[in-house]
């Protein structure tokens, strides 16, 4: 019996699907990000949880670095294996120790969100993005 599941599965279609999944779960991202800038560069004063004893503030600004800005670079495929880290770390803080308590219904989005940069780190951003863009013109 031939196995026809890897010569379905071509290069571009995998491609394809991280640029989809690049834009999707980035683009999903953004919605806590983009609240989070506004309030970051706004006249009240900023009252965040500080999980890890950094100070309210620079937990917030850490997390509006990672939900915004690196969001921004997973669109781009720009540093995607870089960028994903502080979303990794963010949302394991955000799913292990913000909800600890709170029960898995309140887990379930940070881990979703974990899972998926976990697989950006392993596969990288795909042919559709800066990063290929950049290492292909190194390489000629």
């Amino acid at each position: 019996m031939k196995n026809t599941y890897s010569t379905n599965l071509s290069l571009p279609k995998v491609d394809l699907g991280l640029l989809i999944f690049r834009l999707g779960i980035s683009g999903l991202m953004l919605t806590h990000g983009i609240p989070k800038l506004i309030k970051f560069f706004g006249s009240e004063p900023i009252v965040f949880g500080d999980p890890l004893g950094f100070g309210e503030v620079t937990t917030f600004t850490l997390a509006v670095i990672a939900e915004f800005l690196c969001s921004i670079l997973i669109i781009l495929g720009l540093g995607t294996r870089l960028a994903v880290i502080p979303l990794i770390l963010t949302m394991g803080v955000a799913a292990f120790i913000v909800h600890a308590q709170d029960g898995f219904g309140s887990q379930e989005l940070p881990l979703l969100f974990l899972t998926g940069y976990i697989l950006l780190l392993f596969t990288g951003s795909g042919k559709f993005s800066l990063d290929w863009y950049f290492l292909s013109q190194k390489r000629t």
